[in-house]
């Protein structure tokens, strides 16, 4: 009965002197205090979304493994371990960094995009951007009139929509055309027997700015088999950037589109013209809920 008593008095000390620590910090919180824990949280649910959302989460993984591997070292005193180990754990920031290389420049691209920056930097008048606006809605109807023209031919094509995150060092690989987009031209350029036409044609501000330029591929393994590299390389350009990547399928003429590395497929003229308004012209595209795999192995090209 002693000992009970004894524990019961020091589980009712412990719990009395957190209620006081806990009465003290809520005596002393103010605003400031509130906000930054809310910058915190929302820090963390950050990294938490960018870790399971990437391949990063198996390497995180791998990173609570070795520290889980340190404290046993620790503890048991195997001091070679603990050496090896402390000299990587001296270095794992550098070390992340190179890692995560890919991951964190697209996190910070996604920080750094705004669709209205140029107009609330007063950059463009309106007239601009009314121009520049109409010129977009003429670009989207014409690949949306091309990609039904190539669907029917079964001609393959690539055609990349340029958005905030500009495309310089894709554009160096291929050929700059700058000219108006029309069904013709974009018939021309992915014709089998053109120079220019196992390429992808980067669209920017409405117009078919280059050719014959050449993307990344995706290195998701999550990606279907059956897609060939032109759908791969749709996805990969996607993935590097913010993009909306129309593709056309050599082998069975089907219609996809690829953003923030989910492919989408079976569009017609209507819903490709539809689809790429709500990419190109509103302030929040809708993105894709969902990966439709192929029904069809493709070629290598595809």
């Amino acid at each position: 009965m002693d000992l009970l008593a004894e524990f019961w008095e020091q589980c009712t000390g412990f719990l009395s002197n957190l209620w006081s620590q806990f009465l003290s910090l809520a005596a002393s919180f103010s605003i400031s205090s509130m906000l930054d824990v809310l910058l915190i949280s929302f820090i963390i649910f950050s990294v938490i979304k960018f870790v399971r959302e990437t391949r990063a989460e198996q390497l995180v993984k791998g990173i609570f493994l070795l520290l889980g591997v340190w404290l046993v070292s620790n503890v048991l005193q195997l001091r070679m371990m603990q050496n090896i180990l402390n000299y990587f754990f001296n270095f794992s920031v550098i070390a992340l960094i190179i890692v995560f290389q890919p991951e964190i420049r697209r996190a910070l691209e996604q920080m750094g995009r705004s669709s209205n920056i140029g107009k609330n930097l007063g950059l463009l008048s309106s007239k601009e951007e009314e121009a520049l606006e109409k010129q977009k809605r003429l670009c989207i109807e014409a690949v949306a009139d091309a990609a039904n023209n190539l669907q029917r031919t079964k001609t393959g094509a690539l055609m990349v929509f340029e958005r905030q995150t500009r495309l310089g060092d894709i554009i160096d690989t291929g050929t700059v055309v700058n000219a108006i987009p029309s069904p013709p031209i974009i018939g021309n350029i992915f014709f089998n027997k053109a120079p220019l036409h196992d390429g992808a044609m980067i669209i920017r501000d409405g117009m078919v700015y280059a050719a014959g330029c050449i993307l990344p591929l995706t290195k998701s393994d999550n990606v279907s088999i059956d897609l060939g590299t032109r759908h791969r390389a749709a996805i990969g350009m996607s993935e590097n950037s913010d993009a909306v990547v129309v593709v056309v399928s050599e082998e069975t003429g089907q219609i996809s589109i690829a953003c923030n590395g989910v492919l989408t497929r079976n569009y017609t003229r209507d819903t490709l013209k539809s689809a790429l308004e709500g990419f190109l012209l509103t302030e929040e595209p809708e993105k894709p809920q969902r990966r439709i795999p192929s029904l069809r192995r493709g070629k290598k090209n595809e």
